[in-house]
């Protein structure tokens, strides 16, 4: 089994660390129908990754039927490695300049007027549409779909891939649910942090991810 869960926790931890899903989230756990939009939100995220996943790892095992190592992972991280370091690059053109600001997404002013239906949805294209969490998931589950393992042991590491690349949004339902002031408190001080830090997390986490996929494939390849 660790033979398809080593390869993918640095994929998941990238998933977990993609600030838009979380600042999402956050904004929604301050709005007035936070408590039914905040578990609708986590609970698409949880679909959208886990159908990604579950999807990504039964075409890879259909493309490695026998119990060898293909090469197709390889070529694959090397495409993946090169959009990522490609998007860090961009996100560093694209950085807030000191005494600049930088407007939001139009579709974060419109989130205190969601309902439960649409932010399942915002939760599901967050997933699908978003380079920074999109990739990263590919990877992480083409990992497990090219592990010499069997099919128990690939379904248990996409399990784990999809609970690791959630946490950014688990961890503030769980302690929103939580009600005292105490969590009003938590959740203002993460929303500060990621607002702060969220440019420095979308270059730094594709940039490492980029290079390590980069080094797998060229190691896989020769």
């Amino acid at each position: 089994m660790g033979e398809a869960i080593g390869p993918m926790l640095a994929s998941a931890v990238a998933v977990a660390l993609s600030p838009l899903p979380l600042i999402a989230l956050l904004l929604i756990l301050a709005s007035p129908r936070r408590r039914a939009n905040g578990i609708a939100f986590t609970a698409g995220w949880l679909l959208g990754l886990a159908a990604l996943v579950a999807a990504v790892v039964t075409a890879g095992t259909l493309l490695s039927p026998a119990r060898t190592m293909p090469t197709w992972p390889s070529w694959l991280k090397l495409a993946l490695g090169v959009a990522l370091l490609l998007l860090a690059a961009r996100q560093w053109r694209e950085r807030p300049r000191p005494g600049r600001v930088t407007a939001p997404p139009v579709w974060l002013l419109s989130i205190d007027r969601l309902t439960a239906a649409r932010s399942a949805g915002l939760a599901v294209v967050l997933v699908v549409a978003q380079p920074k969490t999109l990739v990263p998931a590919i990877g992480g589950a083409a990992s497990i779909a090219a592990a010499v393992t069997g099919v128990g042991e690939k379904a248990v590491a996409a399990v784990v891939m999809v609970l690791l690349g959630s946490l950014g949004t688990l961890l503030p339902l769980v302690v929103h649910l939580r009600g005292d002031d105490h969590t009003r408190h938590t959740l203002g001080e993460w929303r500060a942090w990621t607002a702060t830090h969220s440019a420095a997390i979308m270059i730094t986490v594709p940039l490492l991810l980029g290079a390590e996929y980069v080094g797998a494939a060229i190691s896989g390849l020769t």
